[in-house]
């Protein structure tokens, strides 16, 4: 039995399987990077969306809200008249009744403030990537980066796991893979907080309840900021000057890891949840784990 054939078929066959996954990852997940990280008003623009959230005062989660801001008011009234019998503190009527109309307000334009708060984020993101065009003549985005990619740190040997380009090769796709699954998190906890509009604004009529609001807006905030992160890293990746030698392979590799931890880095400078995949995913253990902010 001729043993060297033997390991030569199956590693020949190991690089492959491994050359078509990562060749099916590279052709693919560049586009959806694009559209998952970069959010822009279109994620507000769904009919599902609106139908959920509501347009108006009678319609959606608005509608919920409102029933509840009722709640609030029936449940002030009571404590009010209590409070003559138990001489119990309470704010006064005049500072409830501004709240109320804050609130209400609020609640009554959150589809409104959401697409603003997103109009105003997609702004900073497109600065950013703007200054990148002026500066390196083209666009800034992981479309380009697969062709910078296999310009610049690839070479045209065959495919081989075994070798140092093949586990760059490999690291680099598994990354990639890695961060969509981890922005596709992100993309639905975007959606999710700002279902939770309305019924954060509720919460600020009520001190014992203004927790809500602040962590809402906290994590809302750390997963907004996240595109601007990741567009100054696209800025230091594109301004690198990469050739096929070790070193700028490995500053490389760096470079997407650093893509991959972004979250992490923010969530430990500004906090909010984690969309790591590698990480603890219990929404429940970050969002309302900590009610002091």
């Amino acid at each position: 039995m001729d043993y060297s054939n033997i390991a030569a078929i199956i590693n020949q066959t190991i690089n492959s399987l491994l050359e078509s996954f990562i060749s099916s990852i590279d052709m693919t997940i560049y586009n959806y990077l694009d559209n998952l990280i970069f959010i822009n008003s279109d994620i507000l623009n769904t009919s599902s969306f609106d139908k959920i959230l509501g347009c108006s005062s009678s319609t959606g989660l608005i509608l919920i809200s409102n029933s509840f801001l009722l709640g609030f008011v029936i449940y002030y009234c009571i404590r009010y008249f209590y409070s003559n019998y138990t001489s119990q503190p309470i704010e006064s009527p005049h500072h409830f009744i501004l709240k109320l109309l804050i609130c209400s307000v609020l609640i009554n334009s959150s589809f409104y403030i959401c697409e603003e708060v997103i109009n105003i984020n997609s702004l900073f993101s497109i600065s950013i990537q703007d200054l990148g065009k002026s500066i390196f003549n083209t666009d800034i985005s992981f479309s380009n980066l697969i062709i910078k990619l296999n310009k610049n740190i690839y070479s045209n040997e065959a495919f081989n796991i075994f070798s140092f380009e093949g586990l760059i090769k490999s690291l680099v796709s598994f990354s990639f893979l890695n961060l969509i699954l981890s922005y596709a998190i992100r993309y639905i906890m975007i959606k999710l907080f700002f279902l939770l509009t309305p019924f954060s604004f509720l919460t600020l009529l009520n001190k014992n309840t203004n927790w809500f609001f602040r962590s809402w807006l906290k994590n809302l905030f750390s997963l907004l900021i996240i595109q601007h992160f990741v567009y100054i890293l696209l800025l230091i990746i594109f301004s690198i000057d990469y050739n096929l030698n070790i070193f700028s392979k490995i500053v490389f590799v760096g470079s997407i890891y650093s893509l991959v931890y972004i979250n992490s880095f923010i969530r430990q400078f500004v906090g909010g949840i984690s969309t790591d995949i590698n990480n603890n995913l219990n929404f429940s253990s970050y969002f309302f784990g900590n009610r002091r902010l």
